[in-house]
């Protein structure tokens, strides 16, 4: 019995952990060009940032050696962003809570990349890197241009420039 009653609080922390407004986490506010609050932009950075971290890391191991330079060059800049993040957050500055896991979305590809090697693991990690990128620009750009949070609308605009560097590698990887 208390194992069952740990892993429903459990399972209501993730989400609550998880939880976007409607127009966020269904796109609408992307469609509108409107800016995210504060909670979902930490939210959707830090886990694209463990998505970045995660998939680079197989593909350091797994990549041919382009996909491996520019997947250490994912760690590294990510790594950075990851930390710039938390401290925002650690310090008040910024009022959210860093989420302790990738989406389900994120953990599937994830998943589907540890089950690929060779030709076909390098097509899906560009594929999915150009994905990623695509969705963290528009995340970037949007609380840049509109976010609530000054800091963090600051941090977002001079972070978005090197995101939208790592976008056209990707894309001259995924060619």
């Amino acid at each position: 019995m208390k194992k069952i009653l740990l892993s429903t609080a459990f399972a209501l922390i993730s989400t609550v952990a998880f939880a976007q407004t409607a127009a966020e986490s269904t796109g609408v506010n992307s469609l509108m060009g409107n800016a995210p609050k504060t909670e979902d932009f930490v939210t959707e950075a830090a886990s694209s940032d463990m998505f970045e971290i995660a998939s680079s890391k197989l593909a350091a191991e797994r990549g041919d050696a382009a996909t491996k330079a520019f997947a250490q060059q994912m760690i590294a800049d990510h790594t950075k962003t990851t930390a710039e993040l938390k401290q925002m957050v650690t310090s008040g500055k910024v009022k959210a809570m860093i989420p302790t896991a990738m989406t389900s979305s994120q953990q599937s590809m994830i998943d589907k990349l540890n089950g690929l090697k060779g030709d076909d693991f390098n097509d899906q990690y560009h594929s999915d890197q150009v994905s990623a990128h695509k969705d963290a620009v528009d995340l970037f750009k949007r609380y840049g241009d509109g976010g609530e949070n000054a800091e963090l609308k600051s941090w977002a605009a001079t972070t978005r420039p090197a995101l939208e560097h790592h976008l056209m590698m990707a894309q001259d990887l995924d060619k």
